[in-house]
């Protein structure tokens, strides 16, 4: 169980901390005042190990074990902004839980969050840490993100934090009309790509390169 006095931060992990990174990140581009505002509440040193919290508010990614890693806050701001540019989706479904902070800022903006985890260990303590926060509108479960989670679909908004080689089919045909699914596309080299749903079919732009972990099927 987390100890909830850690929410706080001391020292690199403090509120000044959280300033810097987010005046970082309006230097950087981002601009909706709602993400801004809950990057900046968001306690990002509790989704981290403890030896690497004093760099929790470097606008970096971080190695969370199993092979994996945080995004880096600016990927995860500039993706929320993106998934937030056309309106406020009533549910959001995430691939790939990781550590629970992506999760966590969108459980902030959002009245729903689905989140599909294929590591166990990284649900569990991502579980914890959406407990300690409070936020009981996360929804998590444990398997293959690569089918989405079709009982709750359609889906206003997808978010997924490591890149396929090609968006999986399911996943599209998860996302409602009017809705917008976000991601990492490519292998070696890898573009954030925006698909928008529209009455009259799908509509695809690509936005920043980027680099992500690649994305997985199964569970472990």
């Amino acid at each position: 169980m987390m100890d909830p006095t850690l929410l706080q931060g001391i020292g690199m992990t403090s509120q000044r901390a959280r300033e810097r990174l987010v005046a970082r990140l309006q230097e950087a581009g981002i601009r909706d005042p709602r993400v801004l505002e809950t990057l900046r509440r968001t306690p990002r040193h509790i989704f981290v190990d403890e030896a690497l919290a004093s760099r929790a508010y470097d606008d970096t990614a971080l190695p969370i074990g199993y092979g994996q890693t945080i995004s880096q806050p600016y990927i995860v701001a500039r993706m929320t902004e993106l998934l937030l540019e056309a309106g406020t989706p009533e549910r959001v479904l995430e691939i790939g839980t990781g550590s629970g902070y992506q999760a966590a800022v969108l459980a902030q903006l959002v009245p729903t969050v689905y989140t599909i985890e294929r590591i166990k260990g990284l649900l569990e303590a991502a579980r914890q840490r959406f407990r300690l926060l409070k936020l009981y509108n996360v929804r998590t479960r444990y398997g293959d993100g690569t089918e989405g989670w079709v009982q709750h679909a359609p889906f206003g908004g997808i978010i997924l934090t490591a890149a396929p080689e090609v968006i999986p089919q399911e996943l599209l045909e998860q996302l409602a009309i009017g809705g917008r699914l976000v991601a990492p596309v490519g292998g070696r080299r890898q573009q954030l790509v925006l698909f928008e749903r529209t009455p009259e079919g799908l509509s695809r732009r690509v936005l920043d390169e980027v680099s992500f972990v690649p994305m997985l099927g199964g569970t472990q």
